[in-house]
């Protein structure tokens, strides 16, 4: 079984307050896009590990077992002990990490799917996020794979309506690594004026004065270069440009696409997309 998890953009992201737990309460609009890792998924009962998994392609840090389709595959196993054969799983990995798009979270969210098909498993799509909320509190966004307005920490959805189909998108990354953790130690918490619900109701091109990502202020300031990468983007002709999550991945949202883009953005990783949703 073969199967291609997608990543995620981030539009607006307000960290509205600190909880008594330490983390934050946040507003945000998850939005899939068409940039895809690739799982492979097999039986083999010869090998002695319960669950082998191959990484290629981008690099990814730390080790195997703290890989979130690991994670996933032992989830499942131990819930379903009788009817999961030992698993032999190759992950290609094309989406960047520590970007803000969501790849890992993807790849695991997509396991759950993939073993529930593969064994029949039977279970509800209710179920299967739950259960991969276990695993990091956006995995479940990619159960149903549709927009979405997110709150609390990123776990409580909504459905929403914003269409971008037909739309480009231009995703660059530059070869920086933006600490979550130093993000959210950076940023002030506070409720917007105006909420990002009603923001988003504007039309695209009047996103750019009322949608924002709360992280990009302090980001910005560290890493200079990831603010000059959506100025580009404006440059370009860009309707919306903003950085995902709390970063180092920006996109801007065009009428039509880009020529020359590879060349504009060289040496940074740079993917250029009709968006389909």
């Amino acid at each position: 079984m073969i199967l291609y998890p997608n990543a995620k953009i981030n539009i607006g992201l307000n960290v509205v307050e600190k909880r008594a737990d330490g983390y934050h309460n946040l507003e945000t609009v998850f939005y899939p896009i068409n940039l895809l890792d690739a799982l492979e998924i097999t039986t083999d009962e010869h090998q002695a590990d319960s669950v082998k998994l191959k990484v290629s392609g981008e690099a990814i840090a730390g080790r195997p077992s703290d890989n979130l389709v690991m994670k996933a595959c032992n989830l499942m196993r131990s819930m379903f002990p009788e009817k999961i054969e030992r698993l032999s799983v190759h992950l290609h990995k094309h989406i960047p990490t520590g970007a803000g798009l969501g790849g890992g979270s993807s790849d695991a969210a997509f396991t759950i799917k993939a073993l529930n098909e593969k064994f029949s498993l039977g279970m509800s799509v209710d179920q299967m996020e739950q259960l991969s909320a276990q695993l990091g509190a956006d995995c479940p966004f990619f159960i149903k794979n549709q927009p979405v307005f997110a709150e609390g920490i990123g776990d409580i959805f909504t459905d929403i309506d914003i269409v971008l189909k037909g739309k480009t998108l231009v995703l660059v990354k530059p070869d920086i690594s933006v600490s979550t953790a130093d993000a959210y130690s950076l940023v002030s918490p506070h409720k917007p004026q105006q909420s990002l619900r009603e923001s988003l109701r504007l039309p695209v091109e009047e996103w750019k004065n009322h949608v924002v990502n709360d992280f990009e202020s302090s980001v910005f300031k560290k890493f200079p270069e990831i603010a000059a990468i959506k100025d580009r983007l404006y440059d370009l002709g860009a309707l919306y440009a903003s950085m995902s999550g709390s970063g180092s991945a920006v996109y801007g949202i065009f009428n039509q696409p880009v020529q020359y883009v590879d060349e504009v953005f060289a040496g940074y990783f740079c993917r250029q997309r009709e968006l389909d949703v």
